[in-house]
């Protein structure tokens, strides 16, 4: 057997590369063989820290018995979710139409051509009622393949040609500030009342969600709805959703938020550190950020993708139990491993978040972690022909093409960057990568060449969405100053997706947010001093504003210079702090008593 998967720059495919199951990783070599054995292809789809995938593996996929049954009908393909979004989100959606299940380990079989007929989640080695085996699953789906084929196909191409109707959107007009607070208020309706957060379990951060009812739209028309999104993020910090160290959990399995689902995602714990920063939260902003710094940050400087649930002890894979022990406890405990993947757009995520709360904190050690990480992405995460790439392991960059929300949110948070060092080449770059983002980025090349409809579904789920990302980034350098054509691309998608959004506001949280980027006139403060850290500095910063930047003379330049007309003219006097609204500014102040926090 050819262990295909040992070489892979996924610890996930990793993880496998010892299995009996005759492994191919996502590629055309597995369609090719497929094809040429004329079998279905079994996909299967996880991630490293999922525990429900570790149990998969263990029970089935180490099984030699079960193994072979899967290498003589099938050919078998691993899939790391998050090297390859583009292919989950394509197989999720087709396995919606097979089970409501839907989750990870997700399991797909597939016509030679990669078209869906059947798909599950986890399935038992053995019967447990009502889940049939995953034995009695390889051989019913065989049975089909081999005695009902027609039907399989029919059923296959069904599926796609439903996703493929289903991708188009016709624009509409951008929602208003009434639509706005509408969906803030029906947000609010799914709120727990007893235990916080909103629905019932299992139960999640939502930090897409928690962001829109934080604008100032919300606060605003709705204010109900954001008292709605702090007494969510109180909630969670008082749970067991929240580890002693101050990072947060995947989600919690009961409605109280208790028993939480052990792994540690850096897409919540960024997102959720720019929620706690935005709440006024200080002390739950320092424990995420001496979570980030503490455990998911690696030696070059990035940070890893998620921390397991599972960890060792006494011998034991145990799901849990190290986080259930005191800090002293776990002195003496080896900590449940991370996912080395340096991940282009989480990383950006986490860039942003750092930048933006070590400079309203007044930590310049965040920032500076900020500012490695970035480098690291803009060192690692390339291929040889310079394009950036969706993830890199121990500086090895992987084959897989950044994604549009890869590119906007890496683009976001170095603008970010750029703010609270006052250094414009970090705008510089950005801008380029949101130019490439707004131009367009082709899916997974392989889902293309074989015709397979990528996923219809445009949704906020644990992060933003492409479309979504792009929309904020676009903003974020309009409210610089990079030109009217950012807003005109934000208003594009959101006419796009605004409807939509309004309609089901809770899977859309991220794209409402832009839509009140839209509707709001932003607030700008550039506050020019020589002093960095000094009292004019320092009241800048906490000014409730879209963009703070405090920069010096020659750096405000600098910026006017690159096209960021927001600094423009801003030099000629100094120790003067310029609060605009929409790019119309009031008299400049040197009095940092006269620099108004609040709207």
């Amino acid at each position: 057997m050819t262990n295909r998967l040992a070489d892979t720059l996924s610890p996930y495919l990793r993880a496998h590369a010892e299995n009996p199951v005759d492994w191919y990783p996502w590629g055309p070599e597995a369609f090719a063989e497929a094809q040429r054995r004329d079998v279905p292809l079994l996909i299967s789809i996880g991630y490293s820290t999922c525990h429900w995938c570790h149990v998969m593996a263990r029970e089935s996929f180490a099984d030699p018995a079960i193994a072979a049954l899967i290498d003589e009908g099938f050919v078998a393909v691993k899939v790391d979710r998050e090297e390859h979004p583009d292919v989950d989100g394509a197989y999720m959606a087709a396995a919606s139409a097979f089970t409501q299940s839907l989750g990870w380990p997700l399991t797909v079989f597939a016509t030679p051509r990669g078209r869906a007929f059947y798909a599950g989640t986890y399935w038992p080695p053995e019967p447990r009622p009502p889940m049939p085996s995953f034995r009695e699953v390889l051989a019913a789906v065989r049975e089909a393949w081999t005695l009902r084929r027609a039907q399989a196909e029919e059923s296959a191409d069904a599926v796609s040609d439903a996703l493929a109707r289903a991708t188009g959107s016709a624009p509409s007009d951008l929602p208003t500030a009434a639509d706005l607070a509408a969906a803030a208020t029906a947000i609010a309706h799914r709120e727990d009342r007893v235990h916080g957060g909103f629905g019932g379990a299992p139960k999640f951060p939502v930090a897409t969600a928690l962001s829109f009812l934080q604008t100032p739209l919300v606060r605003r028309e709705a204010p109900e709805a954001a008292a709605a999104a702090e007494r969510a993020l109180l909630a969670m910090v008082g749970s067991e959703l929240r580890d002693r160290d101050g990072g947060f959990f995947r989600y919690a399995t009961q409605r109280d938020w208790t028993v939480p689902h052990y792994e540690r995602m850096l897409t919540d714990n960024a997102q959720l550190l720019d929620v706690a920063l935005a709440s006024g939260d200080d002390a739950t902003a320092e424990g995420v950020v001496s979570f980030l710094r503490g455990s998911l940050r690696r030696e070059c400087g990035g940070f890893g993708a998620a921390q397991d649930s599972e960890s060792w002890i006494d011998g034991t894979r145990s799901e849990g139990g190290y986080y259930a022990r005191t800090a002293q406890e776990r002195a003496g405990l080896e900590p449940p491993e991370v996912d080395g993947k340096i991940i282009t757009g989480w990383n950006g995520l986490a860039i942003g978040a750092l930048s933006r709360a070590g400079a309203r904190l007044g930590e310049s050690t965040w920032i500076d972690a900020a500012a490695e990480a970035a480098e690291s992405v803009l060192r690692a995460n390339r291929a040889p022909d310079g394009r950036l790439v969706r993830t890199s392991l121990a500086g090895i960059p992987s084959s897989a093409a950044a994604t549009a929300s890869d590119l906007a949110l890496l683009a976001d948070g170095l603008f970010a960057l750029a703010l609270a060092r006052g250094e414009v080449a970090w705008a510089v770059r950005a801008r380029e990568l949101l130019d490439q983002a707004i131009a367009g980025v082709a899916g997974d090349p392989l889902l293309s060449a074989q015709g397979i409809a990528g996923s219809p579904d445009h949704s906020d789920g644990d992060l933003p969405s492409d479309a979504s990302a792009v929309a904020a980034a676009a903003l974020t350098a309009w409210r610089l100053g990079a030109g009217e054509r950012y807003r005109e691309a934000a208003s594009e998608i959101v006419r796009v997706h605004g409807a939509a959004s309004v309609a089901q506001p809770f899977a859309h949280g991220s794209m409402l947010r832009a839509a009140a980027g839209l509707v709001d006139a932003p607030r700008q403060v550039v506050a020019v001093t020589s002093a960095p850290d000094g009292p004019l500095a320092v009241a800048a910063r906490a000014a409730d504003a879209e963009a703070v930047a405090v920069v010096s003379p020659a750096q405000a330049r600098a910026f006017a210079e690159a096209g960021f007309e927001l600094f423009e003219g801003k030099d000629a006097v100094p120790e003067r702090v310029h609060d605009c609204r929409a790019f119309v500014c009031r008299l400049p102040v040197s009095d940092p008593a006269e620099v108004v926090a609040t709207r």
